[in-house]
């Protein structure tokens, strides 16, 4: 048993309600990942293309808000909200005009996750799926998207760092 313990230590409405929300959808996905392999189908290739795909969406979007999309530091501020700052309780890294870094200190979709009873390796790779829209919204934007440690995967934070791709 993964002994990383995932705890909030924001306690907001706001930010409760959009805990709930990520959680359903973050329930959905695993449940949805779960039959999938029940049935003899391979969900994983499936479920990356479909997140990657989402993530590219949203990337076109956090890339319309940005004052200069081609660089990092404008990202990070269109990227890093109020709300989603709450949420996952980060800490934003310093920015710079190649690479933006986040550490995450709660994750409600690994909440979620261990509420279904799955267990580390699960968990862990359900993570890493879900990572694929962050890994969307980097390659719209320009970037790539290095995932250095994750709660899933048994750390006491999830660190990200995005950064301009070489020959960029």
């Amino acid at each position: 048993m993964n002994k990383t313990p995932n705890i909030p230590t924001i306690d907001e409405d706001k930010i409760n309600i959009n805990r709930a929300q990520i959680e359903h959808r973050a329930t959905w996905m695993g449940l949805i990942f779960d039959e999938l392999n029940k049935a003899g189908i391979d969900a994983e290739p499936i479920l990356r293309r479909a997140i990657h795909r989402c993530g590219n969406m949203h990337g076109e979007n956090f890339k319309a808000m940005c004052e200069d999309p081609s660089d990092a530091a404008s990202f990070a501020e269109a990227f890093f909200n109020e709300v989603g700052m709450k949420t996952f309780e980060m800490d934003n890294k310093a920015a710079s005009k190649t690479e933006t870094g986040v550490d995450f200190h709660y994750c409600p979709l690994l909440n979620a996750w261990r509420k279904l009873g799955f267990d580390d390796e699960r968990c862990d790779l359900l993570c890493d799926i879900a990572m694929e829209g962050d890994r969307g919204i980097a390659e719209t934007m320009g970037l790539e998207l290095d995932l250095k440690q994750t709660i899933a995967g048994g750390s006491d934070i999830c660190k990200l760092l995005f950064h301009k791709k070489e020959g960029r």
